[in-house]
């Protein structure tokens, strides 16, 4: 296992143009299971029985690109916290503390940090 990285303010915000896209690629795939989910509730029983069935191979598409869209996310060495919230922390140090910067998809710029073990709750801002 690699070594965890390690990112600046700076380094972080340079990076949201990059992971903007694929949170929101990610965000709307998820949406589209959900939505699938809840429509096909009473034929998932019936999907189940028949594992070959398109609405299974549909869903399977949708999880294996959920999956593909994370591992890319992951891949820049940031943490992904809440898909739901597009919550997205970033490793860092500040007075000479680790803790983690957090960025939610809706925010222009990376803006808060919070200690490792307090959440979103805990945000606190730079």
């Amino acid at each position: 296992m690699s070594e965890p990285r390690y990112f600046t303010v700076a380094e972080a915000n340079a990076l949201l143009p990059t992971l903007k896209p694929l949170l929101s690629k990610l965000l709307q795939r998820r949406a589209l299971v959900s939505i699938s989910a809840q429509n096909s509730g009473s034929q998932l029983h019936e999907t189940y029985a028949n594992i070959g069935g398109p609405e299974i191979s549909a869903m399977t598409q949708d999880f294996i690109a959920i999956q593909i869209l994370i591992d890319k996310i992951l891949s820049y060495g940031c943490i992904l916290k809440d898909l739901n919230g597009g919550l997205i922390d970033f490793l860092s140090e500040r007075d000479g503390r680790i803790v983690y910067l957090c960025w939610k998809y809706d925010e222009p710029e990376v803006q808060y940090y919070h200690e490792l073990n307090a959440g979103f709750g805990g945000r606190e801002p730079l």
